[in-house]
């Protein structure tokens, strides 16, 4: 199902995979794949001008060519390491696409696009470590990102727990992963929903396999009790 929210079209095919179509005709998409999880399965369109990758466990380079055009930007976090990536056999270097390296604490402007990228991380002290207290995702292995496009910021946290600076954040259509265990859960995204005051909450990163399983319904009547409206793309 294709949300239609304001000047900008959105589609999500699973886990952290968001297509992003302005009325002017950009097209974003952000974390393409990975294909082991079928997210992507059956789709060749090719016709992404920008395509973000926000860390190593979402860095899929069939998938990238999926869906970016001969001549998109490919915008990769700086840690993205293929060597360490079981399901990656080349580097975004080694892509036929622009590619841009970038921290997580930089702001762009791309021809139509405003760009801006987040730390995102899970807290040692956090609930969302494994059975060692090692956090998932640690500082500065990723990052999330903020685009705009025709006016319209939408805003994709990445793998990550609900984080202070989170509050202040400037969101039309938020994306929260709302799946738990690697990242936020559905109760956590929901009260930070309720804090950032978003036009949009449309939840992402869920149901794709077990362990981010989680109640969609149940975040989506806590979310619009707390006066933020939200939508389920599925």
């Amino acid at each position: 199902m294709t949300v239609r929210f304001d000047a900008v079209t959105v589609d999500w095919f699973g886990l952290g995979t968001v297509r992003l179509e302005g009325q002017t005709g950009a097209v974003v998409y952000t974390d393409p794949g990975p294909e082991r999880y079928g997210v992507l399965d059956g789709f060749e369109a090719r016709d992404g001008d920008l395509v973000l990758v926000s860390h190593g466990h979402h860095y899929d380079p069939a998938s990238i060519r999926r869906v970016a055009h001969e001549d998109a930007l490919v915008v990769v976090h700086e840690s993205v390491d293929a060597t360490e990536i079981d399901h990656a056999d080349e580097e975004p270097e080694d892509l036929p696409f622009d590619v841009e390296r970038v921290r997580a604490d930089e702001s762009f402007v791309l021809g139509p696009l405003d760009l801006v990228t987040t730390p995102a991380y899970n807290d040692p002290d956090g609930p969302h470590t494994d059975e060692d207290d090692t956090p998932y995702h640690f500082d500065g292995e990723g990052c999330g990102f903020g685009v705009t496009i025709d006016g319209i910021t939408a805003f994709w946290p990445g793998d990550t727990d609900a984080l202070p600076f989170h509050e202040r954040m400037d969101v039309d259509l938020f994306l929260p992963p709302i799946g738990g265990t690697f990242t936020m859960d559905r109760h956590e995204a929901a009260s930070l929903a309720e804090t950032i005051g978003p036009d949009l909450v449309l939840p992402v990163h869920y149901d794709t396999f077990d362990a981010i399983d989680t109640d969609e319904e149940a975040f989506v009547v806590d979310v619009a009790k707390r006066g933020v409206p939200v939508v389920l793309d599925e």
